[in-house]
This record gives structure tokens, sequence and C-alpha cells, in this order.
């Protein structure tokens, strides 16, 4: 009886989500947006807005929203995409554990990721133990159950993701567990686009996942050091709609503040709560980004106080170089969109989604992946 009672306010939560989301989907709606936008862009000159995250790619691709917008007003895609961005020394590392028999657990889209010579799926057809998880909790449990192995997490994600790794690692997992931490962090990567020569940006348009958890101070320097328009922005049409008429305004007042467009989803101070779980948990170095290459205090890493967990100290893993980007990509190019994937000599001959040869090819984040799936060649 009582899952009885439950069931329609379950029904209604739905209803009410997927009105939200059609209301976000307004096809009238979204032409009146563009053409505000195009009222308020610049009749000269070219505009460059970076997004950071690889759900607004898909939505922009998917929708066609750059079809919408005026010939000079150009969104191009940054490094949103957790997986395209690990170092191939990373995965070099997985590689080696799965081979020395720990049995390695990593989310499915971290299977195909190139390393220097080899994947985690490469592995696994040589005979490693390599099993993909649809959380940290489900790599917990495997390890209760087969105490007489060495399991290890390849724990991979922006500061979405760092929290429920960082949650397991308080609970005080089984001893046979590990974590090979590879988790990072978005704005010091948004500080170097800003920096980098000739990439020329005007806007961002920040990650509105990430926001959830970090809040927006982080992206206050942004527009107090840099004059860089930022808008945090949820995932549907409109969302990013509205997020490039709100830096086009700005731009047209003369104006660079960060403002909140996904109000109903990010709070000012964002979620204190898992912040404070990441900070007893992590330190934050410098870290390899591929594409973008060492960026300072930009990865977490097990603090002194949980280093028995750490993969690395366990089992003795670490590789300091590898080979991030196949001969003939162009992936460090197209994460930090200075070219589109269809300038990649690769792009749909020897690289496609089914025989992925870059990082860029491999997750449903990745924006080579996203223009593969969506724009017909």
């Amino acid at each position: 009886m009582k899952f009885l009672k439950q069931k329609p306010k379950l029904c209604r939560n739905k209803v009410s989500e997927m009105a939200e989301k059609l209301r976000f989907r307004d096809p009238d709606l979204a032409k009146r947006v563009a053409e505000k936008i195009h009222d308020v862009a610049p009749k000269e000159g070219t505009v460059k807005i970076c997004h950071v995250c690889g759900t607004h790619e898909w939505t922009i691709t998917h929708f066609g929203i750059r079809s919408l917008l005026p010939t000079n007003v150009e969104v191009i895609a940054g490094p949103g995409c957790p997986v395209c961005i690990v170092p191939a020394s990373e995965i070099d590392e997985a590689v080696k554990l799965a081979l020395k028999g720990v049995v390695v657990t990593c989310f499915g889209d971290v299977l195909r990721v190139p390393g220097s010579k080899m994947s985690l799926l490469d592995a696994k057809a040589e005979g490693a133990d390599v099993r993909i998880v649809y959380s940290v909790s489900d790599a917990v449990r495997m390890a209760e159950k087969e105490v007489n192995r060495q399991f290890a997490f390849f724990a991979i994600g922006f500061e979405t993701t760092a929290p429920s790794t960082a949650v397991e690692i308080l609970n005080k997992p089984p001893e046979n567990l590990s974590f090979l931490v590879s988790h990072r962090v978005i704005p010091p990567a948004m500080k170097i686009l800003v920096e980098m020569e000739n990439l020329n940006l005007n806007g961002f348009i920040a990650p509105g996942h990430v926001s959830t958890i970090i809040g927006l101070k982080p992206y206050e320097l942004f527009p107090k050091t840099y004059g860089m328009s930022t808008i945090v922005a949820g995932f549907e049409p409109l969302d990013i709609l509205f997020s490039v008429y709100m830096i086009l305004k700005q731009l047209k007042d003369g104006e660079s503040r960060l403002e909140n467009e996904y109000t109903r989803a990010v709070r000012r101070e964002g979620n204190t709560r898992a912040q404070q779980l990441m900070q007893k948990v992590f330190d934050l170095v410098d870290g390899n980004w591929r594409g973008l290459g060492l960026i300072p205090s930009s990865k977490f890493t097990l603090n002194k106080g949980y280093s028995e967990y750490d993969a690395h100290l366990k089992h003795g893993v670490k590789v300091e170089q590898g080979v991030d980007i196949p001969h003939g990509c162009r992936c460090h190019l197209v994460i930090i969109g200075k070219i589109k994937p269809t300038e990649c000599p690769l792009f749909m001959k020897t690289c496609t989604p089914q025989k992925p040869v870059g990082a860029c090819m491999v997750s449903v984040e990745g924006t080579c992946r996203i223009w593969a799936k969506n724009i017909r060649f």
C-alpha cells in the first residue's frame, strides 16, 4: 500500500520534469531569442564565445544552435569532456595496473580512451580484468565480494563526480580497493584558455553541472581580472541561447559580469557539503591535461591522511610521460576550440566512433564524437 501511495507522486515529479524540459525547448521562444541575439550582436568584427562542457556541445550541435546565430558570433567547444582531457600517462598507469593482475574498474567511456600504446579495452583483450561500473559504489561492492583480489577504481571526472569518490573514501572502503585519482577542476583550465595566444575569447559559458558543486565564486576572476563575460548555463537549447544573448548584451553595454542563467539548479555558494568532502580528502596539485599540458592547481590527488588508498603507492605504478596525440590526430586543437572536428585530417576517415584514434572521438561528451553522431557529412 505504501508503494501505491508513493507512485502518483513519482509520476507527478516525472511529468513536472518533462514539462520543464519542454519549456526550455520551445521553438517559438527560441526563434524570438535568436532574433534578440541578432539585434544585439555587433555588426562588425567577430565575437568568440567558449563553453567548457560536453553536454553543452551536444545541445548546441544536436539542436543546430549555431545555425540560429549571426555569422560573426562563434561558439567554440573548450576542454569540457572529462574523459578527453585525461593524459595518456594516466591511462598507461591504469593499463599497467590491469596487466599486473589488479581488477581495474572504470566508467564505460573510459574503456577505449587511447594511452601511449594501448587502451584499457586492449588490456582487457590481452586477458586483464577490466570491469565497467556505473558508480564508485559498484567498485566498492565488487571488492567486498571478492576479498582475495585487489581492485582499483579509476576515478575520472571534474568537480561533479569528485565528491562521490570522496564519500566512498571517507566511508573506509575495503582494504583490497585502491583509487587511481584523475579528477580535474575546471576554472584553472578556463584561465589557460583566456591567456592563450590567438584564441581571442570574448566570453565564457560555464558548465552547469560543475557549478552546482562549486557555485559562482571560482569564476569571479574572469570578469574582474580578464574582462571576460561569464555566464553559468543549463543544458537545454534555450539555456544556451539565453547565455549567448546575455554575453552579447554585456559586450554591447561595455560591461563584463558573472551571471547565473541556471538559477533553477545553481546557487551562488554551490554545494558546500560537497566542497567540504573534497577539501577533506583531496589536495589540489599541478596536473597534465591532454591537449593543454601542465595546468597549475588543476588536479585532485589523495592527501596524506588517505594515502593508504592511493593505487600509485599501493601497487607501485607511476608513468611520468605518455604519448597524448597519435600521429596525424588533431585532438589537442579540438580540445581548445582552435579547430573544428571536420578540420582534422583523420575525422570520419581513419578516426570514427567505431574505431577512435583520438580521445575526442571516444566519449559521448567528446566534441568529435558529438559531431560524428549529429552532423551529416
